[in-house]
């Protein structure tokens, strides 16, 4: 049955592949991001697009409006729009520490929310977060990042269980490595926060390795992810958790099997922390 889906974080990666994918398979979409220029090569696969900053609560009021009078319903949420940036803990200014929350947090939930009354209303609805491996496990360097996908664990499992008796589903897609330019951009905000501190060194191989990573291709692509995000979508009885992409079964496993100690020593060894 075709559903009005809205999807965030749409202008690239993840969220631009899901909307094709989904629009093709005749859901009407709804593709939401700040940058909607980038957004356009989408129309010609009946996307509609919408202008949407997570981080302002009138755009986010608007684009709910606007689907609900063209459409008169809203069936699923996915919850796509996020950003890294890496860092030791010690070298991250709180303002950007605060806007990695802002974005990746409190943007999901202010989405999330003022959808819930339209979903209790129809008492049907489905709520697609994309989380991380990085809300189930820690490594160097990625510390204020790993706090909000942590966040976005413990409120996705929150809502699941609150919302529930209204018809409505919450589910957790936890990727692994997944080749977007999202690791560029994590890895440049590493070098550029870690410079000229006793972190750099360190910091400095952790970036090159991130950089390697994503031009040898190591990484799985979106698709990975808008498998699991049409299976989210499509399943009449959809699963809690996805993890896709390359490597997330393995890293959920060894952080599940090893003394925390060895996992700690196992990160700075990876980078040669001394």
């Amino acid at each position: 049955m075709s559903k009005v889906i809205i999807i965030t974080g749409a202008s690239s990666g993840i969220g631009f592949d899901s909307a094709m994918t989904l629009a093709r398979q005749g859901h009407t979409v709804y593709a939401a991001a700040r940058r909607t220029n980038l957004m356009e090569p989408l129309k010609q696969y009946g996307v509609k697009v919408l202008e949407m900053d997570v981080t302002k609560d009138d755009t986010i009021q608007a684009c709910v409006d606007t689907v609900m009078k063209n459409e008169g319903r809203i069936d699923v949420v996915v919850n796509n729009a996020g950003y890294g940036y890496f860092g030791a803990i010690e070298t991250v200014s709180m303002e950007e520490a605060r806007r990695q929350v802002e974005v990746n947090v409190f943007g999901l939930a202010s989405l999330s929310k003022k959808v819930l009354p339209i979903m209790r209303e129809q008492h049907s609805g489905r709520i697609v977060n994309i989380a991380s491996v990085a809300g189930r496990m820690c490594l160097a360097y990625g510390g204020w990042y790993h706090v909000s996908k942590y966040a976005v664990e413990a409120f996705s499992d929150a809502l699941r269980i609150e919302a529930k008796p209204f018809g409505i589903d919450v589910v957790l897609i936890e990727p692994g490595a997944i080749h977007t330019d999202w690791g560029i951009i994590a890895a440049d905000h590493l070098v550029e926060s870690s410079k000229g501190t006793v972190y750099e060194e360190s910091a400095s191989r952790e970036a090159k390795l991130m950089y390697y990573a994503y031009r040898s291709k190591l990484f799985s692509g979106p698709s990975a992810v808008t498998k699991c995000i049409s299976r989210a979508v499509n399943s009449r009885r959809p699963r809690c958790r996805y993890n896709p992409g390359r490597g997330a079964g393995m890293l959920l496993f060894w952080h599940a099997v090893l003394p925390a100690r060895a996992w700690d020593a196992l990160n700075r060894m990876a980078v040669k922390m001394k």
